[in-house]
């Protein structure tokens, strides 16, 4: 299927050349808890942004109770003898689809996952119990991103980009990766991971991504400081 086809969905083309925000804190830092991510999504929205990207039900049902953005929905879980972590299986994407979300997150990487169940298999079972749920393939390389493409996903993300141990490791966002991809024309893009300015942003934008994701730095306010620390810390000892 080409990006043509796909943006006649209005969910994807309403997306386009926009900011993604994505709200989420896990359970040892301050933000945690769904109020406080239902509030960083609705200053998201006030901010002009066009999606949130949310992880666990409980802060899905939480958003999207009083939120009016589509949300990319997630579900961090970790079974033993698999890498795999973002929503790994059908019951975290019942849960998800449950809870409101117009999108669900997979991860689409070479990474093994839950009771061996390839990624071949995943997708077509998502489309045959979901069948109205938009699929985001998460991936870290072209080769899985192309992969994903092929399997028929929606829309392609570099979320996990520098997170697999076998792919590009950089400070960096991967704006390689997103232009190599969007290249193609194949799947909408969406340029995610560690990308912290607003120029970062413009670039992942004219190397061809359909939106880009932003998180830590906008709703991570702990990391927002510690670079600011960092910054402080190196002009003292100069």
């Amino acid at each position: 299927m080409k990006i043509g086809e796909l943006m006649n969905n209005s969910l994807i083309s309403n997306l386009k050349h926009g900011l993604i925000v994505s709200c989420q804190a896990l359970e040892q830092e301050p933000l945690y808890g769904s109020a406080k991510m239902l509030s960083m999504a609705m200053a998201a929205q006030e901010g002009g942004a066009v999606a949130i990207r949310a992880n666990t039900p409980r802060d899905i049902a939480a958003i999207k109770s009083k939120c009016a953005l589509p949300i990319i929905g997630l579900y961090k879980k970790h079974y033993p003898g698999s890498d795999v972590y973002i929503t790994p299986t059908l019951l975290e994407i019942k849960e998800i689809v449950e809870a409101g979300a117009d999108f669900v997150a997979i991860d689409a990487t070479m990474l093994a996952r839950p009771n061996g169940i390839l990624l071949k298999e995943f997708i077509p079972s998502i489309r045959k119990n979901f069948p109205s749920t938009l699929i985001v393939a998460d991936i870290s390389t072209f080769e899985e991103g192309v992969a994903a493409m092929d399997l028929g996903v929606d829309v392609v993300s570099t979320t996990m980009s520098g997170y697999t141990p076998y792919s590009l490791q950089q400070e960096p966002p991967d704006i390689a990766l997103v232009a190599r991809l969007s290249a193609l024309g194949t799947t909408p893009i969406l340029a995610e991971g560690r990308i912290w300015t607003p120029e970062e942003c413009v670039a992942c934008l004219d190397a061809g991504a359909h939106a880009v994701v932003v998180g830590t730095a906008i709703t991570r306010p702990q990391e927002i400081t510690k670079k600011f620390v960092k910054s402080i810390d190196h002009f003292l000892k100069t």
